[in-house]
């Protein structure tokens, strides 16, 4: 399998150079050059566990990685003492079912890609040699997975983003507590997209980005969208089996679109999956999209769900890649008018959707808040306030048709103010995030500057 650039301008690459490079060295993102179909193996592979499936899952995406070394770096990523009870398991509550991916080192969903892609830049280094500089942007969650998963690598450093005051505080510390020499926190003065541009900017700059071997942990890297795949199959064979319904249909509350992202190649590949509903907070550019097919930017609102506060969905180019055709010179036309004037728009098909696979929409402050109450209240479960999201979206669609699985992203621990406020009680808590609290921290506040943070990275590594 050879991945190339959604932008064109970049010679087919191996899945090892794929990961090393990150951002496309043309500014564009990589994809692999075909998506597998699957589905004569889909009966064989309803028996196989969590680790049997990611492997088969996986390794046709990964061929220059011999199947026994991938096995080894899977193990690892996904041993019972990092997922505890398990790496994805499934819940009734109420009329939808919630795949619960909070059970790794950091309580996100993000544990299960990144815990996997910091063992493949350690396998890829100790083959190759050198080493690698990570930076990173996070809205929340991405971070703290990130740093737990190169925390104490050899030829590993991370620099990790995030904007200041703008992420929950235990997500914060989460990410500051880590006192590592390879982890270096910095704290943005502004909003997730100035972090993210910052990133995207540095990356770009080829020769900054070989100087510094410079790498990517966000879900810009194909890594991460890769090992998201494997729970949407999973977790569709796992409610098959309760209900005997073929297909399901997912939910899944989305920034980056990264995840939902996931659940598109899942379903390009066979996957028994009906209907992605792709679920925004008021921070609503993806849904608005895929129910005008105009792409724009607004103002961002800072919500309950600070991972969701964003406009500029960092996975979205890779699904406009395909929508236009496949055609990279469509497609960076469309990203040259989107950078110039904050708009792109899509033709709609004879039955005015862009996607007739996608139902998209947006749940409110008071929408999250509500839904939390109810389903603690009626249903004796807790969500936090992005699977909230998720799940306010899918309620009303999952009273008929197909069963939906909605996607829980995170522990409701990692947002105690916003489940105190919805439901009157302090009940959001988790002894890991209680540990938190008394440790000491370490972060450096820059300002919303490119060349502040290139001179951070310069100087900490010796340049």
């Amino acid at each position: 399998m050879k991945y190339i650039s959604t932008r064109g301008k970049v010679e087919p690459v191996e899945f090892q150079d794929a990961v090393m490079m990150g951002l496309a060295d043309d500014g564009g993102l990589l994809i692999p050059q075909e998506i597998p179909d699957v589905t004569d193996r889909l009966d064989d592979w309803r028996g196989l566990t969590y680790n049997e499936l990611a492997i088969e899952i996986i390794s046709l995406f990964s061929s220059d990685i011999p199947k026994g070394h991938l096995q080894q770096m899977i193990e690892a990523s996904y041993r019972p003492e990092a997922f505890d009870p398990a790496v994805a398991p499934v819940v009734k509550a109420g009329n939808v079912h919630v795949l619960e991916l909070w059970h790794g080192p950091t309580l996100a969903f993000k544990d299960v890609a990144l815990q996997l892609l910091g063992n493949l830049f350690e396998y890829i280094l100790a083959n190759r040699g050198g080493e690698l500089n990570i930076l990173g942007a996070t809205s929340g969650d991405t971070g703290s997975a990130a740093i737990y998963g190169v925390r104490g690598k050899k030829q590993i450093r991370i620099f990790i983003m995030h904007p200041s005051g703008r992420v929950s505080p235990i997500q914060e510390r989460q990410m500051t507590t880590v006192l590592d020499d390879n982890v270096h926190n910095v704290a943005i003065e502004g909003s997730f997209d100035d972090c993210q541009r910052i990133m995207k900017g540095l990356a770009g700059d080829i020769d900054f980005k070989r100087q510094t071997s410079l790498g990517a942990v966000n879900s810009v890297n194909w890594a991460r969208v890769l090992a998201q795949i494997v729970y949407f199959f999973t977790a569709a064979f796992d409610v098959q089996k309760t209900t005997g319904s073929s297909p399901v249909r997912f939910a899944v509350p989305t920034g980056n679109f990264g995840d939902v992202l996931a659940g598109w190649y899942a379903m390009r590949m066979g996957a028994p999956i009906e209907k992605l509903i792709l679920a925004t907070n008021v921070n609503d550019i993806l849904s608005r999209f895929f129910n005008t097919g105009v792409y724009s930017t607004s103002e961002v609102f800072q919500t309950c769900t600070p991972s969701m506060d964003i406009q500029v969905a960092s996975n979205f180019e890779r699904y406009l890649y395909y929508k236009v055709g496949c055609d990279p010179e469509k497609l960076v036309d469309l990203m040259t008018q989107f950078s110039a004037s904050g708009r792109l728009s899509v033709e709609l098909d004879d039955q005015g959707k862009v996607d007739k696979n996608f139902i998209a929409g947006a749940a409110s402050q008071q929408q999250v808040l509500d839904t939390i109450r109810e389903f603690h209240t009626e249903h004796g479960y807790l969500l936090d306030p992005h699977t909230a999201v998720g799940v306010s979206v899918a309620a009303p669609i999952a009273k008929d048709g197909a069963p939906v699985i909605c996607l829980a992203t995170a522990h409701p621990a990692k947002f105690p103010a916003a489940i105190k406020e919805a439901t009157g009680k302090d009940v959001a808590r988790h002894p890991a995030i209680d540990a938190l609290m008394e440790l000491p921290t370490r972060c450096r506040k820059l300002p919303n500057d490119p060349k502040a943070m290139k001179d951070l990275i310069l100087r900490t590594i010796g340049h």
